[in-house]
């Protein structure tokens, strides 16, 4: 199955939204997702990608900006992971793994050290998530420990990163 990852186009956003209020069952993330690319300070439009599969979009991933504050009051810059949509019909065929993977290569490339997702334990881990507390970075938020993780894009980037995770304004309403 041939999978294209490209960076998202305005012409895509309806889609997007689409995408994302099929997979999750609502509207939460579709909206958080209009929310974060008018944020400037967050958005980075080089990481808001989609999969197309024969041509159509099948699924979106989108990566913004975050903060962990350190324990001893330092500001680290990092990325989250989220959301992360395919279609129901066309889970299980690679497309996640493709968006995950082409994502963290980009994010990679764009000069950002580390990720944070707030996730299936069993599926992220195969991209080399691990849990966050292994870092000593927590949640702002009450998430069982497993399901926050974290992963270095460039070794060594959350040494001493011991802290909490901000993230924008705009997850707040999810």
């Amino acid at each position: 199955m041939e999978i294209v990852i490209r960076q998202e186009k305005p012409e895509d956003y309806a889609l997007v939204y689409e995408i994302n209020e099929i997979a999750f069952g609502q509207n939460s993330e579709a909206k958080l997702v209009e929310a974060l690319r008018k944020n400037k300070d967050v958005f980075i439009p080089e990481l808001s990608l989609i999969a197309l599969y024969k041509g159509e979009v099948m699924g979106h991933i989108l990566f913004t900006k975050i903060t962990i504050l350190t324990t001893d009051g330092q500001y680290k810059e990092s990325l989250a992971l989220a959301p992360m949509a395919v279609l129901p019909q066309m889970q299980l065929k690679g497309i996640g793994s493709a968006l995950i993977k082409q994502g963290l290569k980009k994010a990679r490339d764009l000069g950002f050290a580390s990720v944070i997702v707030l996730g299936h334990p069993a599926y992220y881990t195969k991209f080399g998530f691990t849990s966050a507390s292994y870092y000593g970075i927590r949640p702002p938020f009450e998430v069982p420990e497993n399901a926050f993780m974290a992963i270095e894009l460039i070794d060594g980037a959350l040494k001493e990163s011991e802290g909490v995770v901000y993230y924008s304004k705009e997850f707040e309403n999810v």
